[in-house]
């Protein structure tokens, strides 16, 4: 194939304090730029990236074109029309309203259609029309998962044939963190106990967050166990409600947590306690994998696929189901040896530069597709 000229919505990439949908489009765009191929990448952000947040290579242009609002579908759009590349790449939900040429577009979920009462109404009903928008304009389709590539056909009438899966990778630099001086910092720094539960993500009522708290306070009352914290590493969220852990014991709130102290934070942890309402992928089940962290998740969604055979997989509108795995998890240690043996051989599945080879060949076909 001709080298073609590939326009890259990198503008989640800037992000300060970035989420799923952040990260990915960060590690996936690196990922695109390190793959060796002819093709020419044309990077567009709103923000001024830092120096170094993507290597400096002859095929790769970054683009600044600063704008307060409305930037995907005025700004970008504009400087698509003037570039008119052969195909373009928005790696988070939106396309532009209106551009030219072919387009490929990640969507990473369908929760807002699910748990609708989880998300404030307007950014339920925008996220519903830039998502119908983008299915129905995208000439090829990205879905995270299985589950959410059935839930883009199923709810936006999209043929199969214009959704193409390909799963997310994990950064390669996480890592088990074994040194006790480097363990004890964390636990310094963000107030945690010597022996704790985790929760990892944002806090917002898809998490299940006072599920979660509910269960721990169940198990913690049924065993007599003393000595083991729940710890909500996260931002709060949109529809965030304190009753979630009023009266709770030994529960702890991080806020944010910097990347550099992720990996000790996982390492740290007895076990990932994850039973998510839904997930287009679910990072956390395979970070925590990665530093060598049992994991309990929910059995719904794409986290079943995500977590393979390596996780304790729970119902998770179920408290007791969750109080149990809780158990489980903490007074079996022989379980957590085999969870994070076999946590480390399925992370090992999810690499970005395979989503890269993918997500170019999808890039290359959507050019011979058209519109």
């Amino acid at each position: 194939m001709a080298a073609l000229t590939i326009a890259i919505d990198a503008s989640r990439a800037t992000v300060a304090r970035r989420t799923g949908t952040e990260t990915y489009a960060l590690q996936l765009i690196r990922a695109l730029i390190a793959l060796e191929t002819s093709h020419r990448f044309v990077l567009y952000f709103r923000d001024t990236p830092a120096p170094g947040l993507f290597p400096a290579c002859s095929h790769v242009e970054q683009r600044v074109i600063p704008w307060p609002r409305a930037w995907t579908h005025l700004r970008f759009a504009a400087a698509l029309w003037r570039c008119r590349p052969d195909v373009t790449f928005v790696p988070a939900h939106t396309l532009p309203l209106w551009f030219p040429g072919p387009a490929v577009v990640t969507v990473h979920d369908l929760g807002y259609v699910y748990f609708p009462e989880a998300h404030p109404p307007l950014a339920r009903r925008y996220l519903d029309w830039s998502t119908r928008h983008s299915t129905r304009r995208a000439t090829r389709i990205l879905a995270d998962s299985l589950a959410t590539a059935r839930d883009i056909s199923a709810h936006y009438n999209i043929p199969q044939h214009r959704i193409a899966l390909v799963y997310p990778g994990i950064d390669p630099s996480l890592a088990p963190v074994r040194d006790p001086a480097r363990l004890a910092a964390v636990r310094q720094r963000y107030g945690l106990p010597e022996r704790y539960l985790l929760f990892v993500g944002t806090l917002q009522p898809r998490k299940n967050i006072a599920r979660i708290v509910r269960a721990y306070a169940q198990w913690r009352e049924q065993s007599g166990v003393r000595d083991v914290g729940l710890v909500l590493a996260g931002p709060r969220g949109w529809l965030y409600d304190p009753v979630w852990t009023a009266g709770a014991p030994d529960v702890v709130m991080t806020g944010y947590v910097a990347d550099a102290d992720v990996p000790a934070l996982y390492s740290g942890a007895l076990a990932l306690v994850f039973p998510s309402l839904h997930e287009g992928f679910g990072f956390p089940v395979l970070e925590a994998m990665r530093c060598g962290t049992a994991v309990i998740t929910s059995n719904t969604s794409s986290l079943p696929e995500v977590a393979g055979d390596a996780a304790l997989l729970v119902d998770p509108r179920d408290v007791g189901a969750i109080a149990a795995a809780i158990g489980r998890v903490v007074s079996d240690e022989a379980l957590r040896a085999s969870l994070v043996e076999r946590g480390f051989q399925q992370a090992a599945t999810f690499t970005w530069e395979r989503a890269a080879q993918q997500t170019l060949r999808v890039l290359e076909r959507a050019v011979g597709a058209g519109t």
